[in-house]
């Protein structure tokens, strides 16, 4: 236990992190442990190329996207607390976690893993999904598997279907209600250690 304590001391704003992201002592532990095998030079952040360690990204159609998801615009790096960050949007939501009114939207709220979501098709980042980004995600998770017609056709159908205001692209808003009655909580979910 007194070691768990030393590589908690390790970590600046520790309380804090746990606090936004709703990650126990021992998640934040093995997140740490985690953040240093990707950092194998001991440089204390991780490049996009640090991610390529990672065998479920590397296999993933999109990793691509999932990777570029962990930096900000303009940035090659992200510490250890930004990445800590970005995985509480895939924690399961804590429905007994007393909710304080005062208190920020929690990071794996649905509409937080929502905009997660959304960002990971609005490439342009312009606030609306194009039938060109989401062709691009179609093409890449799809592959091969259907026709570019029929990708064409996917693509064409979820506008229409989504697209309340009729410009011709999906903005989050509309994003969010296409999905209203998908458990998103479940399908942008990892079950991290207890």
């Amino acid at each position: 236990m007194g070691s768990a304590s030393s590589t908690l001391l390790n970590i600046p704003n520790v309380e804090e992190l746990m606090q936004e992201t709703g990650f126990s002592p021992a998640h934040i532990i093995r997140l740490y442990d985690r953040f240093n095998a990707l950092d194998k030079e001991g440089r204390g952040y991780l490049c996009p190329q640090d991610f390529g360690a990672i065998k479920e990204l590397a296999v993933n159609p999109i990793g691509d996207r999932i990777i570029s998801a962990f930096f900000s615009p303009g940035k090659e790096t992200v510490d250890f607390n930004a990445f800590v960050k970005i995985l509480a949007h895939f924690r399961p939501v804590d429905k007994d976690r007393p909710k304080d009114p005062n208190s920020p939207e929690p990071i794996n709220s649905r509409s937080n893993k929502l905009k997660f979501a959304f960002q990971l098709y609005d490439q342009d980042k312009d606030g609306k999904i194009s039938r060109d980004e989401l062709l691009k995600v179609l093409r890449d998770m799809l592959g091969m598997q259907v026709t570019e017609e029929q990708l064409e056709s996917i693509a064409d159908r979820t506008i229409q279907e989504a697209d309340l205001d009729r410009d011709d692209a999906i903005s989050f808003e509309e994003f969010r209600k296409s999905l209203e009655k998908v458990n998103i909580d479940h399908k942008m979910s990892i079950r991290f250690l207890r």
